[in-house]
């Protein structure tokens, strides 16, 4: 019997090249967000949210490692991504969620944190804030995310595709931050973290899309009836096929137009490009996005 030849592409060095590109954002956004928790959070006494704020939790009661709680408890998380959300959207959440563990625990070793205590514990929120925001928003940047609250939120979305994702994400951080500061004792720490938060938000809104609410596609491809279930079973987001004619060879096509949030753009944008890397995009700020999946629709003034 004769054993099948297995073809294995060899990759090409536009391939490589982004891998390394990838690992390099990784690299860096890991540390900033590293050096927010280590060096500004932790000695400070600053409640964080997310299951980073659930390994500072563990630490400050039981002293265990924080990026190895941290590992720890974003495993089953990414066990359930896993089989519900397909392998292609934990993949990179993996490598970035063990790569950001690994040097969580690294830096609290070699970096001791009693050097950045501070009386100042706004200054210290300041710069907790920044880095964290700044760390999250170059992983996000290469379409990957440091795991925790972003995949609970992803996966209560699947189960009740009506509820925000964003609201998911802000409960499951509310949550954490209110029991980081109910085992410090300290509410002034819930205060803090609501201000890290805020700034982190706002610096990876404007790092990664500008200041707008939402962002429209018009795209252009070769088969947009495939791409169009791509963008609703992958996204979960609606999308509308328009008649389209293209002026200078008179040849009738579809458009697809589709409004995301900020958050959601580098997605659509790579699982375009992923689709057919001959579309045509055109992406324009949405300012003020309301109706079903967004903001509700109000009664006016």
């Amino acid at each position: 019997m004769k054993i099948p030849k297995i073809q294995i592409k060899k990759p090409t060095w536009a391939t490589v090249r982004t891998l390394l590109a990838d690992q390099l954002y990784y690299l860096v956004g890991c540390v900033s967000y590293a050096a927010a928790v280590n060096l500004f959070a932790l000695p400070n006494r600053i409640a964080q949210s997310g299951v980073s704020g659930v390994a500072i939790i563990a630490n400050y009661l039981l002293h265990t490692p924080i990026g190895m709680t941290n590992l720890a408890l974003n495993i089953p998380l990414i066990a359930l991504a896993w089989a519900f959300l397909g392998w292609r959207f934990v993949s990179k959440t993996l490598w970035v969620t063990v790569e950001l563990s690994v040097i969580l625990d690294l830096m609290a070793h070699f970096l001791p944190a009693s050097v950045f205590h501070t009386e100042d514990r706004l200054l210290a929120t300041l710069f907790c804030g920044a880095l964290a925001g700044f760390g999250l928003a170059v992983i996000m940047a290469r379409g990957a995310s440091s795991g925790g609250t972003d995949i609970v939120g992803w996966l209560v979305r699947r189960r009740w595709p009506h509820i925000s994702l964003g609201r998911v994400i802000l409960v499951a951080d509310a949550i954490v931050v209110v029991g980081s500061a109910a085992v410090f004792r300290d509410l002034n720490s819930a205060m803090y973290a609501a201000i890290v938060m805020f700034i982190s938000s706002r610096l990876i809104d404007a790092i990664l899309y500008g200041m707008g609410n939402g962002k429209m596609f018009y795209i252009f491809c070769e088969h947009p009836e495939a791409l169009a279930k791509a963008i609703i079973t992958q996204l979960g987001r609606g999308v509308t096929i328009l008649p389209a004619k293209g002026a200078y060879t008179g040849q009738a096509k579809e458009m697809l137009l589709c409004v995301v949030r900020r958050g959601e753009a580098t997605r659509l944008r790579r699982l375009v490009k992923a689709h057919d890397p001959k579309s045509f995009l055109v992406i324009t700020e949405a300012q003020e996005i309301l109706g079903y999946g967004f903001q509700e629709l109000g009664g006016g003034e």
